[in-house]
């Protein structure tokens, strides 16, 4: 292998943006942020889904919206849900036998 062509392996601490869980781990990832874990401090590495969050792992279908994902479809494709009269829908055509 070639010398000093890959990154260090350094502890880092990852966090659960959903359940708020860390956990320390080796990784290559950089990271600004710093945080105290067990006495030492470590690069700070946030993620939206761990294996606290997860609903395979949890048993428990939880809705994940970090950015709002939902929210700017549902916006961008309201002028296409057109909204039918009270009495159109009593109007369907009988299928002639």
């Amino acid at each position: 292998m070639k010398k000093d062509i890959h990154p260090d392996y350094r502890p880092v601490v990852f966090r659960d943006t959903n359940s708020g869980e860390e956990f320390l781990t080796r990784s290559t990832m950089a990271s600004k942020e710093k945080t105290t874990f067990e006495g030492s401090e470590y690069p700070l590495v946030k993620v939206d889904i761990s294996s606290t969050s997860h609903p395979f792992y949890t048993g428990k279908m939880k809705y994940v919206d970090s950015a709002g994902r939902v929210e700017k479809f549902q916006k961008k494709y309201a002028k296409f849900a057109k909204k039918k009269p009270a009495g159109e829908e009593a109007q369907q055509p009988v299928a002639a036998e």
